[in-house]
């Protein structure tokens, strides 16, 4: 079969550190085996339609692999491209770079699954990170150390403790469920969460968080939220104008969910006008984020390019996990369920919208 990779170009970084299985130059180290195997197997950081080194041999693919963090857009008309294509893989957690409304109406026989689970604990721990950063006022405390100044009072005047705040996560899966476990310890007020189902009570005892059905009401409680929710037709824009102006005037947002949650503009004003404190997550649209995005240039931000989620870790639990998908396609095998997004034309996952 003819296999192609689309991972994010490691240069420098890739030579120096064999362990990142993530990039084009490490491969997901995953040449020896398939080639071993008789299969053709092409890896490539060119993805920008329509021209490129993806379209080139989209026709003739059997299986694509792609990631969250340099991800090739897949909409309908590069399907349509795709003739051949049988099994589409995110080598991490995320499908949402697929049209996968059209591949339920018009590609019953592409299967599109991930690696559910590799990534939870890297992103929940950059969730923490990323709060901490916009509360202490990390960002512009650092640039003082590194411009040579020295004013305690101007970044005092924004700083803030996580004890007895309210913290609230919109959805509360794998990745926000970590992330209620580790602000734990920090005696927050309260933790809460909104998401279509409850969790189940004994878990929600581990945590002791809340479930808050409305979602205004969720917004209007919480000095901090983390976004940690699938992008789909039902959240795509959940962070509209209307949404963050019901937030508390001051609170904080994390997002290292997906940049599309989030309506760009309507947050540049929000955070402008203070009326948002401050912004951090890894997450955009597109990506990588072109320089003149305007989330680069807002204050109090604590934004990165996208690499919460491919830590050295994560990418050896996502390579491995994504051979072992591999190797059940090829022997006929069943997939483990949980890595399903996609089967026969039904959508699979809850967090997607179940469609058959």
């Amino acid at each position: 079969m003819k296999i192609v990779a689309v991972l994010y170009p490691g240069g420098q970084a890739a030579k120096e550190q064999s362990a990142m299985l993530g990039c084009v130059e490490n491969e997901l180290g995953l040449r020896e085996w398939l080639e071993s195997k008789g299969h053709t197997y092409i890896v490539t950081d060119d993805k920008e339609p329509s021209d490129s080194e993806l379209d080139k041999h989209l026709p003739d693919t059997d299986i694509l692999i792609t990631t969250p963090f340099h991800p090739a857009y897949m909409n309908g008309e590069r399907l349509e491209k795709a003739k051949k294509l049988k099994l589409a893989i995110t080598a991490g957690v995320g499908s949402d770079h697929y049209d996968l409304e059209h591949i339920h109406k018009h590609k019953p026989d592409l299967s599109v699954l991930e690696v559910t689970g590799s990534n939870v604990v890297s992103v929940a721990e950059h969730v923490l990170m990323s709060i901490l950063v916009l509360i202490k006022n990390f960002v512009p405390a650092h640039a003082q150390i590194t411009n040579g100044e020295w004013n305690v009072a101007n970044v005092a005047m924004r700083t803030y403790d996580l004890e007895d705040k309210v913290v609230g996560t919109v959805g509360a899966g794998r990745i926000g469920f970590r992330v209620l476990q580790r602000l734990l310890p920090f005696q927050c007020k309260e933790l809460l969460y909104f998401d279509y189902q409850s969790l189940d009570p004994e878990r929600e005892k581990e945590v002791g968080a809340k479930r808050v059905e409305s979602f205004d009401e969720f917004l209007s409680k919480c000095d901090i939220i983390t976004i940690n929710c699938p992008l789909y037709e039902r959240t795509r824009g959940l962070f509209n104008e209307h949404a963050l102006s019901k937030m508390k005037k001051g609170a904080y947002l994390v997002n290292t969910a997906r940049g599309a949650i989030v309506d760009r503009d309507a947050l540049v004003k929000a955070v402008n006008s203070g009326h948002i404190a401050g912004y951090a997550g890894d997450v955009w649209y597109p990506q990588p984020a072109p320089k003149d995005h305007p989330w680069r240039h807002m204050p109090n931000n604590g934004m990165t390019p996208h690499y919460s989620g491919t830590s050295l870790d994560a990418q050896k639990r996502y390579a491995l996990g994504t051979k072992e998908i591999l190797e059940a396609f090829f022997d006929d095998k069943p997939f483990r369920p949980e890595d399903v997004i996609v089967r026969a034309g039904a959508i699979a996952s809850a967090s997607y919208g179940e469609k058959k």
